[in-house]
């Protein structure tokens, strides 16, 4: 229970859901509450939500349970860093570096714990005016920040931007060199809770759905005057490195060979398509966005090997990059997909389900959703189709019948003290063993006819034949559902009506045994076993008319009778309430009622329940 409150914690901070990540983390604690991690996870959730003093606690109880884990030491100083503690910071992470030396996220946190503090010394020997951005680009929590936002989270994974955010951070006076820059303007909207209206953000293309095309983008109303902004004076241009040149030069070229297979997808040119997204690949191995389109054209051509292929190895470079995670769970699906069609057996369908399901802890999307549905559906169903199988429902069946045979024969043996159940006893052993009578072999013919239902669910036989062995067990209820299950697939079956009849003669239904009987006659006059079914009923019934029961059968079938529906109708009915007191108090009245052929046949409903004795 704590893994799996644990595991919906996991996908709630993935997707950026803190509120919910810290629900399930909480949830986990009470069933685990000495799990270190439980509280090393909390604490990173409501560090992103900037809840420092709820971060801080559980950070220390992470490194109380487990002194000698470094990553306890790495929520520490973050949790110490954005309540500014500084100095607390730097030796809480240095503390992890004495655990872990190599630990770059543990570096890289006393770094900016350290650069945080001498930042702090100096303001506070300088005493400039208070920046109007406050801490904004100050520590750990601007990048908490930043990758919480849906739009910012995208720009990270651009590397110029991520250099000038780091700039910024150094040196905050640097900003005013980057405010031309939209995507530095929205970041400044994030840190600072404000929304600033961007333009010219384009968002990244990816493959529309065949059957979900982008829609165009709204057009601008003719009349409406856009007010231009104020001239600012032109920024003195970064310089940059040949290499970084080189790299935004390709990254360029990436793009373009990206729309050009996109518009071949398009055209159905798959070919082409696929010769764009490689090229973009070689140029820019940074972007998975390449990967995961070429996959989809693998699928279209029903490529679905070359397809999975591509998928994993989005999955893997954007985990290495840390990519959107829509983008990771869009490869997820898409390998999920391939799984799907190349699905030729229900097993086959467990790797695709497993695929859907990962893709939906990174992001879950409706049509991943369905999609998962649909295989876990599609599993099923073959799992149905395989498992059917005649054959081996008649094997079954027929050692059902064996071990029906074997307990009434033992059974007999044992109660007349038979000697040739002596001379059977090797035999007997190998089927039943020497115990068979005291291990009643019914509940194994069950099994059988059970396992025999199951590849073969339309066998009329085999329901007759278990219906019989709960008439043995006394199961009833049991065995009359299965005989009447045995009539339905075969209403001309005789022992269907034979296995119902008895089950209600034992019951003591006995009205409702006869009309079985009968209406199996119906389908086999000669039939011994109806006639003397029918027969027994009618002696009950008889009996009953005479007054012959004694007291305690009396009894018996009067609260039996009194739990049959159609009986306590029968006496709830005013008029028959009526008729039973003219039974009583005015017999001329009572001879006219059972000219009645309705009332005559209630009376003889209530005769035979023991209600009513006519004497």
């Amino acid at each position: 229970m704590a893994d799996e409150a644990k595991a919906k914690g996991n996908a709630a901070f993935s997707s950026g859901d803190f509120n919910t990540a810290i629900k399930h983390f909480t949830e986990a604690i009470n069933l685990a509450p000495t799990n270190h991690v439980l509280y090393s996870n909390r604490s990173a959730a409501c560090a992103s939500l900037h809840q420092y003093d709820a971060a801080l606690s559980d950070a220390k109880k992470t490194v109380d349970l487990k002194p000698d884990w470094s990553k306890g030491y790495s929520r520490l100083g973050a949790a110490h860093l954005g309540l500014h503690q500084y100095q607390d910071a730097v030796s809480a992470y240095k503390k992890g570096l004495e655990i872990d030396p190599s630990n770059e996220a543990l570096k890289s946190g006393l770094a900016d714990a350290q650069s945080a503090a001498t930042a702090s010394a100096s303001r506070a020997r300088a005493a400039p005016p208070p920046s109007p951005f406050g801490d904004a680009f100050q520590g750990p929590e601007m990048w908490a920040k930043l990758t919480a936002d849906p739009t910012t989270r995208v720009y990270l994974q651009q590397p110029d931007f991520v250099k000038a955010m780091q700039e910024i951070q150094r040196n905050p006076s640097k900003l005013n060199e980057h405010l031309k820059d939209q995507r530095v303007m929205q970041a400044l909207g994030a840190l600072l809770n404000v929304k600033f209206k961007a333009h010219g953000a384009g968002d990244d293309m990816e493959i529309p759905e065949a059957d979900s095309p982008r829609p165009p983008p709204p057009s601008q109303p003719a009349k409406e005057e856009v007010k231009k902004p104020e001239p600012e004076p032109e920024p003195e241009p970064m310089e940059i490195t040949e290499e970084e040149k080189e790299k935004k030069e390709k990254k360029e070229k990436a793009l373009k060979e990206k729309e050009t297979g996109n518009a071949a997808y398009k055209k159905k040119d798959f070919e082409t398509a696929i010769q764009h997204y490689t090229k973009a690949m070689e140029l820019d191995d940074e972007d998975i966005s390449y990967l995961t389109n070429r996959a989809a054209v693998y699928l279209e051509m029903g490529k679905y090997e070359d397809c999975i292929k591509d998928c994993d190895k989005a999955v893997e470079r954007g985990r290495e990059l840390r990519s959107d995670f829509k983008m990771v769970a869009r490869a997820l699906t898409r390998k999920g997909t391939a799984l799907v069609k190349m699905a030729k057996c229900s097993k086959d369908y467990e790797s695709a389900i497993e695929t859907f399901q990962k893709a939906l802890t990174e992001h879950r999307n409706p049509e991943t959703l369905k999609k998962l549905n649909d295989a876990e559906k599609a599993k099923k169903d073959l799992e149905q189709q395989e498992y059917f199988d005649p054959k081996i429902a008649d094997e079954e069946r027929e050692k059902g019948i064996l071990y029906s045979f074997l307990f009434s024969f033992c059974r007999h043996c044992h109660k007349n003290s038979s000697p040739l159940s002596c001379s059977l006893a090797d035999w007997t052993n190998i089927y039943a063993g020497n115990e068979c009578f005291k291990q009643q072999k019914y509940p194994e013919a069950v099994k059988h006819y059970t396992e025999s239902l199951r590849r073969n669910p339309k066998d009329p036989k085999a329901y007759s034949n278990r219906a019989a062995c709960y008439t043995k067990l006394g199961a009833l209820p049991e065995g009359l559902k299965d005989a009447e299950k045995c009539i339905e697939l075969d209403p001309t079956f005789s022992k269907g009506y034979t296995r119902k009849g008895a089950v209600q003669f034992f019951m003591k239904e006995y009205e409702k045994a006869l009309d079985t009987y009968q209406e199996g006659l119906k389908h086999d006059p000669n039939n011994q076993e109806l006639l003397d079914g029918a027969r027994k009923c009618v002696q009950q019934i008889n009996k009953a008319s005479r007054g012959d029961l004694s007291p305690e059968e009396l009894k018996e079938r009067q609260a039996k009778a009194m739990q049959d529906p159609e009986i306590q109708n029968i006496l709830s009915d005013p008029v028959m309430r009526q008729v039973l007191i003219d039974f009583q108090e005015n017999p001329k009245a009572a001879q006219e009622h059972m000219k009645n052929p309705m009332v005559m046949n209630k009376i003889q409903k209530l005769v035979t329940a023991g209600i009513v004795q006519i004497r």
